[in-house]
C-alpha cells in the first residue's frame, strides 16, 4: 500500500503525487524545477538544476530521511550539452558513493523551457 508524502509542494492540476513510500521504507519521487509558489523556472540550466535537487532533497527530508538515502536517480535533459552543468551541481547534493544513475536526452518536457527532470528512489528509515 502506497502512503503519500507531504513535500510541501503545491499541486500541478495533474494526477500524481511528488512523493510516496510503499513497504515501509520505499520512497519513489519525481521532480523538476518548480517553485514553492508552483512556477516552473524556465531560466538558465543551472538554475532549474539547483531548484530540481533542491526539491528531490525536500522531498527525501520530509520522508524521513536524507540525500544519503538514494538508492537511484535517474535524469532526463532536454539539451546532452548540459550535463557538465547538471553534475557539477548533482555533486553539490550528492557525494560518493553515488547513487545508481541514468541519464536520458528527450526531445521535450511537458513545459515548454523545463530543461530537466529528475526520478528518484530512496530507502528511507
Amino acid at each position: 500500500m502506497r502512503q503519500v508524502v507531504d513535500v510541501g509542494l503545491p499541486s500541478l492540476d495533474q494526477p500524481f503525487s511528488w512523493a510516496t513510500k510503499a513497504s515501509g521504507n520505499m520512497l519513489f519521487t519525481v521532480h523538476g524545477p518548480v517553485r514553492p509558489d508552483g512556477s516552473i523556472d524556465t531560466g538558465p540550466v543551472e538554475q532549474q538544476a539547483r531548484q530540481t535537487f533542491g526539491n528531490l532533497q525536500r522531498a527525501v527530508q520530509a520522508a524521513g530521511g536524507t540525500l544519503d538515502d538514494v538508492t537511484q536517480v535517474l535524469i532526463y535533459m532536454t539539451d546532452v550539452a548540459d550535463m557538465p552543468v547538471i553534475d557539477a551541481v548533482y555533486r553539490e547534493f550528492f557525494c560518493a558513493p553515488y547513487p545508481n544513475r541514468a541519464s536520458v536526452g528527450v526531445a521535450a518536457l511537458v513545459v515548454p523551457g523545463m530543461k530537466l527532470e529528475v526520478v528518484a528512489y530512496a530507502m528511507v528509515p
